[in-house]
């Protein structure tokens, strides 16, 4: 058996210095959150590492929609979910179809296009709020969810391109060559060797593209304002509102809604390491 060496020690002993407290950095918030959680009102800023009378009442409130904050709760989730997907599907859509077309299709003024696309990120994303909301009333699609899912591919699409464009730079050109050879249309190729062979980044791309829109705030408030329309996450802002805030049940609310991306990340993270860093040193 092969003893560790001095420098072998020394490095992994400052990998532990410098991860545990990032790791108690991260878990100390996420912990309050379900300390909250389980609280009952009247102790939960009781400044205590566990409540003394834990209780799951705060779930059953959130659940049975007993607050007037969470008369559509079930709805404003299943309105974060739907808009969620939808943004991923489309991104993953777009972006699939543009790399394809640059990079193996070879279009003319692709790679400018997509160039050009990706300086948009110069400009932060708050920024273009305000253009965002003008643009979408001149079209009718304010309080529309449409405008949303809009926005958020609009904001997605051109890194999805890009990530999906240098992952397709690295297939082999012989494969395209072969398929051609025997009689594969464009279409046949993208259907039958680019999406295969592409698999693990395109369910990083969507993966990716689907937790942005999940988590997105500002557009949603802009945009949305019916209650029957908004997303959960907007519907967590409005707790905020009342001088006596239930904050036991805001908390509730987001370690619910905190969940599901959490899920879906760990389901597929070892796609989204590999996905998200394909071709990330080719220039």
């Amino acid at each position: 058996m092969k003893m560790p060496t001095l420098k072998s020690v020394t490095t992994e002993a400052k990998l532990l210095l410098i991860g545990i407290p990032v790791l108690l950095w991260t878990l100390i918030p996420v912990y309050h959150l379900f300390l909250f959680s389980i609280s009952p009102k009247e102790s939960a800023f009781a400044g205590k590492l566990w409540p003394d009378h834990p209780t799951l009442h705060n779930f059953e409130v959130v659940f049975g929609q007993k607050h007037y904050y969470l008369s559509h709760f079930w709805l404003q989730l299943w309105n974060s979910l739907l808009i969620a997907v939808t943004v991923g599907m489309l991104t993953l859509f777009v972006a699939t179809c543009a790399a394809f077309a640059i990079s193996r299709l070879k279009v003319k003024g692709g790679r400018t296009i997509m160039n050009l696309a990706l300086f948009t990120y110069f400009i932060p994303a708050a920024f273009l709020a305000v253009p965002m909301y003008k643009t979408m009333g001149n079209y009718g699609l304010l309080n529309n969810q449409w405008a949303l899912i809009l926005a958020m591919v609009t904001i997605a699409a051109p890194y999805s391109i890009w990530v999906l464009k240098q992952a397709s730079d690295k297939l082999p050109y012989e494969l395209d060559e072969a398929a051609r050879m025997d009689g594969a249309t464009p279409l046949q190729l993208f259907r039958l060797v680019y999406l295969p062979l592409m698999m693990p980044s395109l369910v990083a791309i969507g993966t990716y593209a689907l937790l942005l829109a999940w988590n997105e705030y500002l557009y949603a408030f802009l945009l949305l304002s019916n209650d029957r329309q908004i997303t959960l996450s907007v519907a967590l802002g409005n707790f905020l509102a009342a001088d006596d805030s239930p904050w036991e049940l805001l908390m509730t609310v987001g370690l619910i809604y905190a969940l599901p991306p959490a899920a879906i990340y760990y389901a597929f993270k070892r796609y989204m390491v590999g996905g998200l860093t394909a071709g990330a040193v080719k220039a």
